[in-house]
């Protein structure tokens, strides 16, 4: 508090104490304010109090219980001095009633009368410096008490449960998250032997000896094991702790969290089980096949070192969970946007102002379309067409479009050596990140300048902290553009960075980039110069063996928009959704009837109304999408199902036979999902 708020207060009914106190605080730049009598005294002190000055008598037959409860009622930071002035001093063998002042008032300085002023002064001043490093407690005080807060507030958002173990007495402290991990409730006990109990008996003896291993050496516990609950379920638990010595070096304490992932436990076995599997077929295969075999073990290798990288970087697995709830919601929400603008544009054709606007919000609207997957490539939660790809080819087949993209005035080069082997990549997506380098180092080269595009076959040897030893495909985008001082290089790849001015980038093309080579088992990095230019590489693990030439080109047939009026029963718990989706299906001719929940459109499918076909969200209250189709088709079997989804992909597990629309969708895509799920 500054001392500008902290004011003395004196209590001196009699004489000229008052006044010669007063005079000597405001001299020494200390404000006070006087009191009549004690009980308004305790009327008046508080936090806010610098200290107390006190005369002898004032306190002589008078109960003092108000005044000492008040002071045991402190809080634990404040200690709040009193100046006594006394006749004889404040020893208790000349003075036995300061001796029971001090008793009571506890940090009390008593000063002798008739006093000095500067004795005065000192002593009021070292009590003022005495309540200053109070205040400094309290604010360290609820400071701590501000980062336990947001501690507690990050534990749970990420639904980790925070423990101790003294090792002394093997007392275990457990958070209520922690105790639901382990399938007790929040008031239930839950000591150290109930925890050895529902360890599972094959895995108790692992957890003994990382336990043990910690102890003795220091290093960090992690032990992974399975827990029996109480209804007989079995879950897998992942425990980290940190170690915590006395000042004499013994260890006292473990300090951990925990968390459940039991279900990303069940999601490795199944891939586990279809690999397996694979390898078996794979094996049984003829010489012919031998090259597509080795294509698939690579594949399949390439994918175990990427389930066990996102399985160690939990935070970025947890950026993964948030970022999918944040597209879908944006999703849905852009849903609606362009499902309106779209019926808007079609009714303002005259008005030359409105379709230009409305064209700039549709544009708008597409772009938060864009964010979200990009979001999603940051998190590494988008979903990848993995397959052999020729990188040589694939640089050539764009490099009109990057000519195009770069413009006139930055000169083109090319370094790709013959005979590269393929990478196991995502086409698409590979492109997307060689046009947004293109792109950056365009805008990094606004008077023209070179831009080279280089290949090169890596190998990585064992032993490497980030990347598996073996071949990889080196993709460099080399500029001669501004470069980047330290501070902006390691800012780059974090999400919504930017250096560009406002409007020109979203800050999450290198994030989309850096997730993708993550997601891939490879690496990204950046290297700059601040005046001499940026190289940016891409680093993509290669596949071994010959590989099978695949068409990429789409050889689906053209479905023609469906011209026939149907009847169509339209389901999304959300009224605006609802209500653009209907005003958009009403558009291309049909007959519209909307539901809000499942319950509501089984209960209209119940009925003698009769429907060509069936629209539904996946994700509603109550019943889902999924459980949706499933009943409807047990009152209409053979009736087509639509179904939308603002996700990027269904849960795992989920099955369901329907035509899948993703939000959001434009009015075209809707009449030609449509046609699809009314073809025979």
């Amino acid at each position: 508090m500054p001392d500008q708020l902290a004011t003395s207060i004196i209590l001196a009914p009699s004489g000229r104490d008052t006044q010669i106190a007063s005079s000597l605080l405001r001299e020494a730049g200390i404000p006070s304010e006087a009191v009549s009598d004690l009980p308004t005294l305790l009327r008046t002190i508080g936090d806010d109090t610098a200290f107390v000055v006190l005369t002898e008598e004032a306190l002589h037959n008078t109960d003092l219980k108000p005044l000492s409860e008040w002071i045991l009622q402190q809080a634990s930071w404040s200690d709040m001095p009193f100046l006594v002035l006394t006749q004889r001093g404040g020893g208790a063998e000349r003075n036995p009633a300061a001796g029971r002042l001090s008793g009571i008032l506890g940090n009390v300085s008593f000063i002798e009368r008739p006093f000095h002023a500067t004795s005065f002064i000192s002593v009021a001043q070292t009590a003022m410096r005495g309540r200053r490093r109070q205040y400094e407690a309290r604010a360290r005080i609820e400071e701590l008490r501000e980062q336990e807060r947001r501690l507690q507030t990050a534990l749970e958002g990420g639904r980790l449960g925070a423990w101790e173990l003294d090792l002394l007495t093997y007392e275990l402290s457990t958070s209520s998250i922690c105790k639901a991990i382990f399938g007790r409730l929040p008031d239930e006990p839950f000591a150290y032997p109930t925890l050895q109990a529902s360890i599972h008996p094959d895995d108790l003896q692992g957890m003994h000896e990382a336990l043990a291993a910690t102890i003795e050496t220091g290093v960090g516990f992690v032990a992974e094991y399975r827990v029996i609950w109480p209804d007989g379920s079995i879950h897998w638990v992942e425990n980290r702790a940190q170690l915590l010595r006395n000042r004499i070096g013994v260890a006292v304490k473990l300090v951990g969290v925990s968390v459940d992932f039991t279900e990303r436990r069940k999601i490795l076995e199944q891939q586990r089980h279809l690999n397996e599997l694979l390898e078996e077929r794979v094996a049984a295969r003829t010489a012919e096949l031998e090259a597509a075999h080795e294509i698939v073990l690579a594949e399949a290798a390439q994918r175990r070192k990427a389930e066990d990288q996102l399985r160690q970087v939990q935070k970025l697995e947890a950026i993964g969970q948030l970022t999918g709830g944040v597209a879908h919601d944006f999703n849905n929400l852009l849903m609606v946007v362009l499902g309106n603008l779209e019926l808007i544009r079609k009714a303002v054709t005259s008005e030359a102002r409105l379709v230009r606007l409305v064209d700039g919000a549709l544009q708008a609207a597409k772009r938060g379309a864009s964010l979200t997957q990009r979001l999603l490539a940051f998190a590494r939660r988008q979903d990848l067409q993995v397959k052999a790809v020729d990188l040589r080819k694939l640089v050539t087949d764009m490099e009109d479009l990057l000519r195009r993209s770069v413009g006139p005035m930055i000169v083109l080069d090319r370094e790709m050596p013959e005979n590269l082997p393929h990478v196991l990549a995502d086409a698409n997506q590979l492109e997307l990140a060689l046009l947004n380098l293109a792109v950056n180092a365009r805008d990094a080269m606004p008077d023209g300048g070179s831009l080279k595009i280089a290949l090169a076959e890596i190998n990585v040897a064992p032993g490497d902290k980030e990347l598996s030893a073996g071949r990889y495909v080196l993709l460099s985008v080399t500029d001669n553009g501004k470069g980047m001082d330290e501070d902006t290089l390691a800012k780059a790849v974090e999400p919504f960075f930017s250096t560009k001015e406002l409007g020109k980038g979203t800050g999450l093309g290198l994030s989309m980039i850096h997730g993708l080579a993550l997601q891939l088992g490879g690496s990204f990095s950046l290297e700059s110069v601040l005046g001499s230019g940026t190289t940016a590489q891409l680093l993509i693990p290669a596949v071994e063996g010959d590989v099978v030439q695949m068409d990429m080109k789409d050889s689906s047939p053209v479905i023609m928009p469906d011209k026939q009026p149907r009847r169509i029963l339209l389901v999304d718990d959300d009224i605006l959704i609802a209500m653009s989706s209907a005003d958009m299906v009403t558009d291309l001719g049909h007959d519209v009837v909307e539901a809000h929940s499942g319950a509501e459109a089984l209960e209209i499918l119940g009925s003698d109304q009769q429907f060509d076909l069936l629209i539904t969200d996946y994700s509603m209250p109550g019943m889902n999408g999924a459980d949706l189709v499933n009943a409807a088709r047990r009152l209409v079997p053979d009736l087509p199902v639509l179904l939308a989804s603002g996700y990027a992909d269904l849960p795992a597990g989920v099955q369901v036979d329907a035509v899948r629309l993703g939000k959001p969708y434009t009015q075209d895509q809707l009449a030609h999902e449509i046609s699809n799920a009314l073809q025979p």
